[in-house]
C-alpha cells in the first residue's frame, strides 16, 4: 500500500480520543499501538485483540510515528 494510502489512515479529531491520532477515526490511538508493539505484543495479537483493526492500520501507524520523528529538529545543547 502506498504511504500516502496508509497515512489516510490516521485521523485527528478532537472530538475522539482527546484530539489524539487515532486509526480510521475508531478509538484506537496510535499510541496504544504502539505502546503495545514495544511492549512486545504481536501486530498477529493486536488484530485478534481489536478485529476492527486491519494489517495496514499498524503498518499506518508505525509509518506515522517515524514521519512525526523525521520532522523532529534536534539542536546540540552545549
Amino acid at each position: 500500500m502506498k504511504k500516502e494510502n496508509l497515512l489516510n489512515r490516521i485521523t485527528v479529531n478532537p472530538e475522539v480520543m482527546v484530539g489524539k491520532p487515532t486509526i480510521r477515526g475508531l478509538r484506537i490511538t496510535v499510541e496504544q499501538i504502539l505502546k503495545a508493539l514495544a511492549g512486545g505484543v504481536t501486530a498477529g495479537e493486536l488484530l485478534e485483540d481489536y478485529p476492527e483493526l486491519e494489517k495496514e492500520d499498524i503498518q499506518a501507524a508505525i509509518l506515522y510515528a517515524s514521519e512525526l520523528v523525521n520532522e523532529e529538529q534536534v539542536f546540540a545543547v552545549r
